[in-house]
């Protein structure tokens, strides 16, 4: 008899140990393996940081989960997420309808529009008229580079890039005339010595068929983490700690819908 009590007991600690064990088990935040400051880069000690690194964690300390950052090549990172490389996409990536045919996403965490960086002496803008002829780089597969496909590619010459830094440094560099991306990252090229000599020459209209809703997590279909990370944005949002992280990263607000 006291064989099978101890057997029961062991059985029951070991039970205990593995279910401890599965809910510590870390959940995979993925970053674009490119530098996309102040979003997610990689200081001098090789350590991701920025804005997203900083609110996944935040996001992680609400759902009383243990996170890591991975790091994962934009132009694959939907295809590691649906084959099981990682949980969450947490890099930038702008919610379309055409993403959600492969995968589900968060309420937006972020919400900032496209802009149009240029030499300050350009006369380009918006306004797709203003470049025609030109050459524009767009960074691939992103919403950028599906609206020059769509409204330019009759107007101007497209030039595709792996990274935004790329295009970054052809423009400064004078190979291209100027570069379309999201303007919260382009005002740090802007604001460092490479980029003195350019600036935004406006921002385009937050149309959601275009340009989506904002940011959001992304997440394989019919994922029950979805309904967490969801609960963790309007938690941060709603007790003051996504407030107190952009002002770390931003000068204006941008914080999307749920938000209020």
């Amino acid at each position: 008899m006291k064989r099978i009590f101890a057997f029961m007991a062991t059985a029951i600690i070991g039970l205990s140990i593995a279910a401890g064990a599965a809910s510590a088990q870390t959940i995979k935040f993925a970053v674009a393996a490119e530098p996309y400051p102040p979003f997610a880069s990689k200081n001098k000690a090789g350590k991701w940081e920025g804005f997203e690194v900083d609110l996944a964690n935040l996001l992680c300390a609400e759902m009383k989960a243990k996170c890591s950052i991975v790091e994962i090549p934009w132009d694959g990172i939907i295809p590691a997420l649906t084959g099981k490389k990682m949980d969450v996409i947490f890099a930038s990536m702008s919610i379309t309808e055409e993403r959600s045919k492969t995968i589900d996403f968060s309420i937006p965490y972020y919400n900032t529009p496209a802009a149009i960086m240029a030499p300050k002496t350009s006369t380009i803008s918006p306004d797709p008229a203003t470049m025609k002829g030109k050459t524009i780089g767009v960074q691939t597969a992103t919403i950028h580079a599906g609206f020059a496909d769509k409204f330019l590619k009759d107007v101007a010459t497209i030039k595709i890039y792996n990274t935004q830094d790329e295009a970054n440094s052809d423009l400064a560099a004078g190979r291209i005339d100027a570069t379309i991306a999201d303007s919260a990252a382009l005002d740090p090229f802007i604001a460092s010595d490479a980029g003195k000599a350019l600036t935004l020459k406006g921002t385009f209209p937050k149309d959601p068929s275009i340009w989506g809703i904002g940011v959001g997590a992304g997440i394989r279909k019919g994922d029950p983490i979805k309904a967490k990370i969801d609960a963790a944005i309007r938690s941060v949002y709603k007790n003051g700690s996504y407030d107190t992280l952009q002002k770390k990263y931003f000068s204006y607000d941008v914080g999307t819908p749920p938000k209020s």
